[in-house]
């Protein structure tokens, strides 16, 4: 194997473990609060479909972007009305969800198949993108891969270095407790519920509008699963879940 391989098989495992990066992150706030959302698949295929229809009809990437989230938000809200203000059965909503998710997109995505719209491209960054191996691989990607290289760490020092993280873990931890020290344990579970569900989207969107433009049924191809695992895999830490990432592509 020569140096230009190995660069070209490292670049593409970046490129390919980006959505079950967004995903997993989102996931690892949300239950961080306490709700687990096994619906991660569906929230996905969603903000794939949405993002890419609507980036299709407006010629807009930023509009894409913003309905993938605003889809699977709403989803990850309707899972909070049941598994959060219900009561319901986390694992049933969860596996709910995710059935409506995949069915739904599948249905009304039939128009969309084959359909070519606007994508995102590379936007290499001066210098760091002209280094050997390393600017390939790390500086010459699309504007979303960087954005997930600023999602790790900021999820890891909102957990463990704030205020609102140190709540929300509260919350999960202990919500009896937390509500006993005044804080909001239904609000709090219900933000980074809907949080986690636009992240979800957001690395749907990305699958459609950047790693693979386009539309088919079922793209995801299971990386929603991949995520829900991947949060165990990562003990809940966001610096885990990205190596875990980081591996799992490369396999």
């Amino acid at each position: 194997m020569n140096l230009q391989t190995l660069t070209f098989i490292l670049a593409v495992s970046i490129q390919s473990s980006a959505a079950v990066l967004f995903a997993t992150i989102g996931e690892i706030v949300a239950e961080r609060g306490g709700v687990l959302n096994l619906g991660v698949e569906g929230m996905m295929l969603m903000g794939a479909l949405s993002g890419f229809a609507t980036a299709y009809l407006t010629q807009s990437l930023a509009l894409g972007l913003l309905a993938a989230m605003a889809v699977s938000g709403l989803l990850a809200l309707i899972h909070g009305v049941f598994a959060i203000t219900l009561g319901a059965n986390q694992v049933v909503c969860g596996l709910s969800l995710a059935i409506l998710g995949i069915g739904l997109s599948s249905f009304l995505g039939r128009p969309l198949i084959g359909k070519v719209t606007v994508r995102f491209s590379a936007w290499p960054i001066p210098i760091l993108s002209d280094l050997p191996v390393l600017g390939p691989v790390l500086f010459s990607q699309v504007p979303l891969i960087y954005l997930g290289y600023v999602l790790v760490p900021a999820a890891w020092w909102f957990l463990f270095h704030t205020r609102p993280g140190l709540n929300l873990r509260a919350v999960g931890e202990n919500p009896a407790a937390a509500n006993t020290a005044g804080i909001g344990v239904a609000a709090t579970r219900y933000t980074w519920t809907l949080c986690g569900g636009m992240l979800a989207g957001l690395g749907g969107a990305y699958l459609s509008l950047a790693y693979t433009p386009g539309w088919r049924e079922n793209m995801s191809s299971g990386q929603g699963w991949i995520a829900i695992a991947m949060v165990i895999f990562a003990l809940w830490n966001p610096w885990r879940a990205a190596l875990g990432a980081r591996c799992s592509s490369a396999w």
